[in-house]
């Protein structure tokens, strides 16, 4: 049996030099009983004389060091032993790094993301209070912290780096870091009296507390994220009660108190997505030019020419897709590409003539990525179909119909205000904002990316029955 006693302070860096030199001289991991200081012990221990065996090189990966020697740091008294027993497991090859259905490995890594949330608890809640003394050159600093792991060591560098101009001491109830002109040092801690409160503390209680947004108030992510162990050495800590108690009557009030007139500024954003400057008097049969003018998004800064939408006045059926695609670019048409035969194809064998429809885009301009000498199709954001979605309002208005097809997910954004989920919302009957009868189905262009033969004619099948249903519904 062997005994290694590590200081408490350097932990880590001692079991680092010890480790080596037991796997040098092939001791087994079963052989050593490692203490801490004046006392302590692991379960790995055993009786009798340590033997020595065959030597071993340590050779292990960086990943596996450093994650290896933060799991160190945590309060679990049989971890030097785990750890020494790992790293000859690991420099055997009996295991590989980052296996976590070995239950050693496993409990290391546990540890470790232990130790890393507990450090970034101490640099999230330590808080210092002045106690300069008079006459002194530098300001100087005293915090009080409890740790739920021994992290001093590994925790008090971030300090060092971020308050670099102050004096500091961080006292927990067994390590003290202390910065002075600019050195670090640790020490045992002998007093474990907290500093006093400074006059700092009542402007800090004042500040939270005007900070603290009653209506946006969640209990349970607070408690978790600021647990309620760190609360005793907080001083903002004891406002939390009756800040939680009076939340649901502050929330209230606020919003009582909100204005009931939009801002000026509101107007005027209102009324620039209601109208394009330079319209005039703007019909179907102008929309074109119009079109081809709008710079309200910066999709017509790249496109070649806007594309209105065809069909006659008074049509009962609207059909609206997406985007203009390369071809209907360059055409000035809808639906005259590959996605606009698909649709011409669906919309025969649903018995609907296109000439009996008003066949439109959501968006007026083509969206596309150059990519060598081709326009590769990019799909619109919300904002783009926000700024667009008065050109398509005003389509309705004058073409009036009684069903749109809205075929897909930027058609329905569009039309319905959401274009989440359309495969479950396919075939069925949705309203717009203004009552008008929406039915939700496939876009042709998603056909065309369907790889699989069998899943593209079973989308075709599905595109053409909706077409079929427009028609039928009215009768």
């Amino acid at each position: 049996m062997r005994t290694v006693s590590l200081p408490r302070i350097g932990t880590v860096a001692a079991w680092r030099k010890e480790a080596r030199m037991l796997a040098l001289q092939g001791v087994r991991a079963e052989d050593v009983l490692w203490r801490v200081g004046e006392g302590g012990g692991d379960l790995f221990g055993s009786t009798g004389a340590a033997p020595v065996g065959q030597p071993i090189e340590l050779r292990l990966h960086k990943d596996a060091i450093s994650c290896l020697e933060t799991a160190l740091y945590h309060a679990d008294p049989e971890r030097f032993a785990r750890g020494y027993a790992l790293i000859l497991r690991l420099a055997k090859g009996e295991v590989r790094w980052g296996d976590r259905s070995d239950a050693m490995l496993n409990k290391v890594l546990h540890q470790e993301k232990a130790v890393r949330r507990d450090v970034h608890k101490m640099h999230a809640f330590v808080r210092f209070r002045e106690v300069t003394p008079e006459g002194a050159n530098r300001r100087a600093f005293a915090a009080w912290f409890e740790p739920e792991h021994p992290i001093v060591e590994k925790a008090v560098p971030f300090f060092a780096k971020r308050f670099g101009d102050m004096d500091w001491i961080i006292k927990t109830p067994t390590i003290t870091a202390r910065f002075e002109k600019g050195d670090l040092s640790l020490e045992e801690t002998r007093d474990l009296t907290p500093p006093p409160e400074d006059a700092t503390e009542d402007l800090w209680r004042a500040y939270f507390a005007n900070i603290f947004n009653p209506a946006r108030l969640m209990v349970s992510a607070m408690t978790s994220e600021m647990p309620k162990k760190y609360w005793k050495n907080l001083p903002e800590a004891r406002l939390i009660p009756e800040l939680i108690r009076t939340a649901p009557a502050r929330a209230i009030a606020m919003q009582e108190a909100m204005p009931t007139i939009p801002p000026q500024r509101a107007a005027k954003i209102t009324e620039t997505l209601r109208k394009p400057e330079g319209m005039g008097d703007l019909t179907l049969e102008t929309l074109k030019p119009a079109l081809d003018a709008c710079r309200r998004c910066p999709i017509g800064c790249h496109a070649t020419q806007g594309v209105a939408g065809e069909g006659r006045r008074g049509a009962r059926l609207m059909i609206v897709g997406e985007q203009p695609g390369d071809q209907e670019d360059l055409a000035g048409r809808p639906f005259v590409g590959p996605a606009g035969q698909k649709f011409d194809a669906c919309a025969q064998v649903a018995g609907l003539d296109r000439k009996d429809a008003y066949v439109t885009n959501a968006v007026k301009h083509f969206k596309f990525q150059p990519r060598g000498k081709r326009r590769i199709h990019s799909r619109p954001n919300n904002s783009e179909i926000d700024h667009c979605k008065w050109w398509l309002d005003f389509e309705r208005q004058e073409v009036k119909p009684d069903l749109i097809v809205a075929m897909g997910a930027t058609a329905a954004y569009a039309l319905t205000g959401s274009g989440d989920g359309l495969l479950a919302r396919r075939g069925k009957i949705e309203r717009a904002a203004d009552g008008t009868n929406v039915l939700i189905t496939l876009h042709p262009s998603y056909l065309l990316r369907i790889p699989d033969p069998a899943r593209q004619a079973e989308a075709e099948r599905q595109l053409s029955a909706d077409l079929r249903t427009s028609v039928d519904w009215f009768g």
